[in-house]
Formats: C-alpha cells, sequence, structure tokens
C-alpha cells in the first residue's frame, strides 16, 4: 500500500500501459475464433457474457446504483459494451484488426463534432487540428485513391464502433459535474450485465456452434486451444483491461491515461502484424501515425473549466473515468 501511496503517478502509468496492452490484444485473440467458425456475435456475447459473470460479485456490492443511476448503466452497457464490441468484432472479421482500431479512433474527432455543431459550443485550435490530422490519416489507412482497399461493410462496421463510443462519452459526459459521482467498478459491472442481455437477444447464443470452443483455432497458421483464446477475452481483454484502465484514472487524470490508451491501436496493429501476419502498407502505417496523432492532440488539450471557455478534448471529463472502451 505505501508504494501505491508513494508513486501514484508511476503506478497510474503502469496501469494505464496494462490496460492498453489487453484491450490491444482483444482483435488478435478473438480473429481465430471467428475464423474457426464461431460468428462474430457469438464471440462477443462470449466476452461480455464471461466478463460479467466475472464481475457480478461487484454488481451486488453496488446494487444501489440501479436506483440511482439506471439510465447511465443502461448507456454504458448499450454503447461501451455491446455496441462497440458488436461491431468492432464484426469489423474484424471482414478487415485487419489494426484498420478496424484505427477507425475506431475517430471517436475524438466524431466526439468533437457533436460538441461543435450538436452542442454548438467552440472547440479549440488544437484539437480542431487533431480531427484533421485523425481523418487524413485515415484516409491513407483505408487507401481512398485504390477506391477503398477493404471491405465497406467492415469499415462501416469499424465507424459504427467510433460512433458508439461517442454515444458512451456524450451520455457520460451528463451530470460529470455531479458532488456523488458513481463508482466506476459498479457502472462498468452492471454495464457488462446489460450489454450481457441485449447481446443474449441479439446474438442468440442458443444457436453458437459450442464445439468449436474444444478445439483448436489457427492463428497465422499455428494451432491455438480455442479455450484459451477465449479465457484471454474474458480475463485479460475484458476484466483486466476495464479493471486496470479505472484504477489507472485515479491515480493519473482521465486525459492522460485517454493519452496512453492511444497506444492500444499500436499495440492490436503490431500483435496482428506478429501472430496473424495482417501486414500494412507503408502508406498505411504513415496514415496510422497520422491517426493516431490526431487522437492524441484531440485528446491531451486540456478540457474547459467553464461553459464560456472552449472545449478543448474530444474526450471529455467523464462520470465514469476509464481511459478506455474499446475493443
Amino acid at each position: 500500500m505505501a508504494v501505491f501511496k508513494t508513486h501514484p503517478k508511476g503506478i497510474g502509468l503502469t496501469l494505464a500501459l496494462v490496460s492498453a496492452l489487453a484491450f490491444g490484444g482483444s482483435g488478435v485473440a478473438a480473429k481465430p475464433l471467428i475464423e474457426a467458425g464461431l460468428d462474430p456475435l457469438h464471440v462477443v456475447w462470449l466476452r461480455v457474457a464471461g466478463a460479467a459473470l466475472v464481475m457480478l460479485p461487484l454488481a451486488v456490492r453496488h446494487r444501489a446504483l440501479l436506483g440511482r443511476r439506471p439510465a447511465l448503466l443502461a448507456g454504458f452497457g448499450l454503447f461501451a459494451v455491446a455496441g462497440v464490441q458488436a461491431c468492432y468484432f464484426a469489423a474484424i472479421s471482414r478487415i485487419p484488426v489494426g484498420v478496424a482500431l484505427l477507425v475506431e479512433y475517430l471517436a475524438p474527432a466524431l466526439v468533437l463534432g457533436w460538441v461543435r455543431f450538436v452542442q454548438r459550443r467552440p472547440v479549440t485550435r488544437a484539437a480542431a487540428v487533431g480531427v484533421v490530422l485523425a481523418v487524413g490519416g485515415l484516409a491513407c489507412v483505408v487507401e481512398v485513391w485504390a477506391g477503398l482497399g477493404f471491405d465497406a461493410l467492415g469499415l462501416a462496421l469499424a465507424l459504427g464502433a467510433a460512433c458508439c463510443q461517442v454515444g458512451y462519452f456524450v451520455l457520460s459526459d451528463q451530470g460529470s459535474d455531479s458532488e456523488e459521482s458513481p463508482d466506476p467498478l459498479g457502472v462498468i459491472a452492471y454495464g457488462l450485465l446489460i450489454g450481457a442481455a441485449v447481446l443474449t437477444v441479439v446474438a442468440r447464443p442458443w444457436s453458437m456452434d459450442w464445439s468449436v470452443l474444444t478445439g483448436t483455432a489457427t492463428m497465422d497458421g499455428t494451432p491455438v486451444a480455442a479455450f484459451l483464446l477465449l479465457g484471454w477475452i474474458v480475463l485479460v481483454a475484458t476484466v483486466a483491461a476495464y479493471g486496470t484502465g479505472v484504477l489507472s484514472v485515479r491515480r493519473l487524470s482521465p486525459q492522460v491515461a485517454g493519452v496512453v490508451a492511444c497506444l492500444e491501436a499500436v499495440i492490436a496493429t503490431v500483435l496482428a502484424w506478429v501472430l496473424l501476419g495482417e501486414h500494412l502498407s507503408a502508406p498505411q502505417i504513415v496514415g496510422g501515425v497520422v491517426v493516431l496523432a490526431g487522437a492524441l492532440i484531440a485528446q491531451s488539450s486540456a478540457p474547459a473549466k467553464t461553459p464560456e471557455d472552449p472545449v478543448a478534448s474530444g474526450r471529455p471529463e467523464r462520470e465514469l473515468s476509464t481511459p478506455g472502451t474499446t475493443a
């Protein structure tokens, strides 16, 4: 305990890096299961339902949240859990993992669009530059000069994941000045439970080919036990990723933790390259760097202190302070 008190920022940075690594490995573990025969929605359901079971004790502990913040819990479950995961996993079944995650990182730019044109609040010049960089870099990633080098539906699903993150950011910004903010771990637990309930109706797991989980999946030619991949997705890429993310923000500001979370896209791309053999071209790598630079600028600008000040951040101060809810 003394270490946590003496070096809170160092511990927070370490936890944020662990969270980015855990989130970044979700797509690499999920894609072999999808290629082995599982529907993307079934993989999402297994991920969310498994994590919900693990987090169930926390949900019981924070059961008062159901009466205090039902809208927040529902929004987190629908957008940050069910929406983001379903769109992302469906996207990686059609396009490379790195491309899907980079498209998802348009979320900070889209949030700024919401702030500027829907809420009619000004944004800083630095944040606007970040948006332009992110969009320009994305054009290189998807190779617009080649008429979009990837599956159009896959790109649309990745964009859907970004939009779900926008919905989460906007929802979480409501009431962020409240004196009694809910425990983030409790919100995550109920978000997973609600997400699992929604996905049960959508994914219909009773029609899933359960035999796939008793066999092996292939990672770039190497057979791996399917249940090990599922265990990684549930315990590491979901429970540990969300948990370390929350703890990191308690020691860092949401902006700093959000900047570190941008490494998720880099980690996912590198892992997909090494483990899945998904090689990106030089222009795509450059585009990815530009996307991340834009996301960093958009997220790391200091947030406004008052309504009259410009809104500088694409990742607003949130009632639920988690650095990332991506894949």
